[in-house]
């Protein structure tokens, strides 16, 4: 991964999927949490179906076998990165910023499109 001008690794991820594919849901919270604890700048986006896990116990419903669980790999994104709800997707499920777990901002796409397009930044969506 290539370094910003700063010098610093940014990686943007962009989790589409949530209960509908636990595989997919699963690995992208996976790598922010590994990418976070790795001194990687992480930035992860919470899209569609996974715009669910935003909300306070959501996370804990989620299981996939030999998977970490989304609590976890929340605290850990949270703790050394962002992780952040679309405006669209929360205004389609009725949710507030009153509603989401602390530290889960809520933003649109030219928020998305200046991360991941800043000098050293990698995207990934899943």
């Amino acid at each position: 991964m290539a370094n910003g001008a700063d010098g610093t690794r940014r990686l943007v991820i962009k989790v589409t999927a949530g209960s509908d594919a636990p595989e997919r849901c699963s690995q992208a919270f996976t790598v922010a949490a590994v990418a976070a604890a790795s001194g990687v700048e992480v930035s992860l986006w919470l899209t569609g179906e996974s715009a669910w896990f935003a909300l306070p116990g959501r996370a804990a419903e989620f299981e996939l076998p030999h998977a970490a669980p989304l609590p976890e790999l929340i605290a850990g994104i949270q703790a050394a990165g962002r992780i952040t709800l679309c405006t669209q997707c929360a205004a389609r499920r009725d949710i507030t910023e009153a509603d989401v777990l602390d530290g889960i901002r809520i933003a649109g796409a030219q928020v998305f499109v200046a991360e991941a397009t800043a000098l050293g930044t990698q995207a990934l969506v899943y």
